[in-house]
């Protein structure tokens, strides 16, 4: 256990000290000599962001569901907190026990988004864990990770001892087991890999070598211990109305991004967004029951106190029995002044009667996302929305009372032009002009509009993993064009950080050879990524340089069709050829139906066993 006087010197002197006190409403506090397995449970972001993430609160029951495991947390302290932790000699400890993280069996990362990389290593820092996983004897944790970025484990695999692929309700359990077990035989780090290499969707980094061509890309990745795969198939949970799910969540004495209830309707898409790599990896579509969900709904808000429930899914109109849950739900909740709330909708999916029963308890604003500004475009990307699908749901939101619309676009789409981009200010213009070319009476509410422009990023497991990512000149380019052609108040036009999502890029299609570029730039200052106010660029380009990183090779360059990918052993159901069937499709502005009207053969089995395609 840390110095207790030390950390009260200096929570006093932090902006938010209830960041790292711990003992919030349904937190599980265990006695850390009683148990088998202690599992360190980190999400490399600050407390307020990981708190919002589901998959933290259902690991974080699951294990401590267990009698003889526990799970702590613990988040990346802001920088006051660091500052203060360092000139102390205060090393990085769990919420739950005020443990040193380097006293647990098991580290856990959730890697959410490319750009906390550096994050895990200065939380390994603060630990006084050496950052190579050959550094690291028996006598130090496990370091692992499981997420969407553990698709490609590559850039950071130099790092991590072993990765989970896929979904890890069920493997996660099997894992500790196996831990548990030889930990009662002399624990021998390597011997237990050995035997974790067994177990589907586990990925020992390790255990396999890579060569290259002279061209910088990858000739051949092998493993090179007996018994490892040289496919690492993803886990998948079959039946979500079976899978573990907690009844209870952990309540923060702090705002965190989503003060709510987020409630998942089912898993995987069938849309085929060809940008999208949630809407591949997480083939096939599985849905809960609307009485499963209405359990979980119930034991949440007696458990929490919430009074919003966000219905959570890729594409949560999607979901079969929608009008059917919303119903239920508001009907059984309206008197306590419990909401429903549905994060971004697509416009083909836009159900007026969902939209009704939402709107009985309260109104917020509505967001959707059109992603390309053009018909044309969103038939490259394989949208299948159209304008006429924005003109009818807004319109009929404008009539039920709502008056503020977010929409959301991407520039740097593959075969963008600039007719394309100028089609963000026409779509949102014409949002403008149905609100306000209605009677006077008629208008409900303070007209605003928000158009939000992402930089496009090119992501493993998707059709467009092949196609270059633009230039940073090319998208602030893209982006005055249309920042600079609306001259509207009611209408705010927002985009991200091409700097940002330029290196985004670059570790999302990156392989082991950007470790060093790792470590070199947290050893410069780099850290809490992205956050625009922390965000180093020009230190990041130092480091790119001094490593010799030739940032084109992985962000902005066209791949051959028949490149390996640093991610090609990692088998998420859909298979390759698929996807470059659909690349081609999208450079030639070919749709392809939805999944639900008819196979595509995209390489996953047994669609029809989920029982959502009748």
């Amino acid at each position: 256990m840390i110095n207790k006087i030390k950390l009260d010197k200096i929570l006093k002197k932090v902006e938010k000290p209830a960041r790292y006190i711990g003992m919030e409403k349904n937190s599980i506090k265990k006695n850390l000599s009683e148990v088998s397995v202690k599992f360190a449970f980190s999400f490399p972001d600050v407390y307020e962001v990981g708190m919002s993430h589901l998959g933290m609160h259902i690991l974080y029951n699951l294990i401590n569901n267990e009698e003889n495991y526990v799970c702590e947390r613990v988040f990346s302290p802001w920088i006051d907190m660091e500052e203060e932790m360092r000139k102390e000699g205060l090393p990085l400890f769990t919420l739950e026990n005020k443990e040193e993280v380097r006293n647990f069996d098991l580290i856990g990362f959730t890697l959410q988004y490319e750009m906390s990389y550096t994050n895990i290593l200065n939380i390994l820092d603060l630990s006084n864990i050496p950052f190579y996983s050959k550094d690291r004897d028996d006598s130090y944790p496990l370091i692992i990770a499981g997420g969407p970025c553990a698709y490609n484990p590559e850039p950071i695999a130099d790092f991590i001892d072993l990765f989970v692929i896929g979904e890890g309700e069920e493997v996660t359990l099997e894992l500790l087991k196996l831990y548990e077990e030889n930990k009662k035989e002399n624990w021998d780090k390597n011997l237990f890999l050995r035997k974790a290499a067994n177990i589907e969707g586990i990925y020992i980094p390790a255990f396999y070598d890579v060569l290259y061509n002279e061209d910088k890309t990858i000739k051949e990745m092998f493993p090179i211990v007996e018994g490892a795969p040289s496919v690492i198939n993803k886990r998948i949970v079959k039946n979500l109305d079976e899978m573990y799910t907690p009844d209870k969540m952990i309540v923060p004495f702090i705002d965190t991004v989503h003060d709510r209830i987020t409630m998942e309707l089912f898993r995987g898409c069938t849309h085929g967004c060809r940008f999208c790599q949630a809407g591949m990896v997480y083939r096939p579509i599985r849905e809960k029951s609307p009485d499963r969900l209405m359990e979980i709904a119930e034991n949440l808000l007696d458990s929490t106190g919430y009074e919003t429930i966000s219905l959570s899914s890729l594409s949560s109109c999607d979901y079969t029995s929608l009008e059917l849950l919303t119903k239920q739900l508001i009907e059984k909740y309206e008197d306590r002044k419990v909401g429903v709330s549905l994060p971004s909708l697509r416009l083909d999916s836009f159900s007026i009667d969902v939209l009704k029963e939402i709107e009985r308890v309260r109104k917020s604003g509505l967001t959707f996302a059109p992603e390309a500004g053009s018909q044309r475009l969103r038939d490259v990307i394989n949208k299948g929305v159209s304008e006429d699908d924005l003109v009818k749901a807004i319109s009929y939101a404008f009539k039920e009372g709502w008056s503020r619309i977010k929409l959301y676009f991407m520039i740097g789409l593959p075969t963008e032009t600039d007719e394309d981009v100028m089609g963000i200010k026409h779509l949102s213009y014409l949002v403008k002009d149905l609100f306000f070319n209605r009677p006077p009476q008629e208008r409900k509410g303070n007209f605003k509009l928000t158009a939000s422009a992402s930089c496009f990023v090119p992501k493993p497991f998707t059709p467009l993993q092949w196609y270059g990512q633009d230039t940073i000149e090319e998208f602030m380019r893209k982006i005055y064009l249309v920042k600079n052609s609306i001259k509207d108040n009611k209408v705010s036009f927002n985009y991200h950080d091409a700097d940002l999502s330029y290196l985004e890029a670059i570790f999302a299609r990156g392989d082991r050879r950007l470790s060093k570029l790792l470590v070199k730039a947290w050893e410069k200052g780099c850290k809490y990524d992205g956050w625009s106010d922390l965000f180093k660029f020009d230190t990041w380009m130092a480091a790119i340089e001094e490593t010799d990183i030739d940032p084109y090779f992985y962000a902005n360059r066209t791949r051959k069709e028949d490149e390996i990918f640093p991610w090609d052993f990692i088998n998420p159901g859909v298979n390759k050829s698929y996807l470059l069937k659909e690349y081609r499709r999208a450079i030639e502005g070919e749709r392809t139906p939805d999944c639900r009207k008819g196979c595509r053969a995209c390489g996953i089995q047994n669609c029809e066993m989920w029982g959502v395609f009748n």
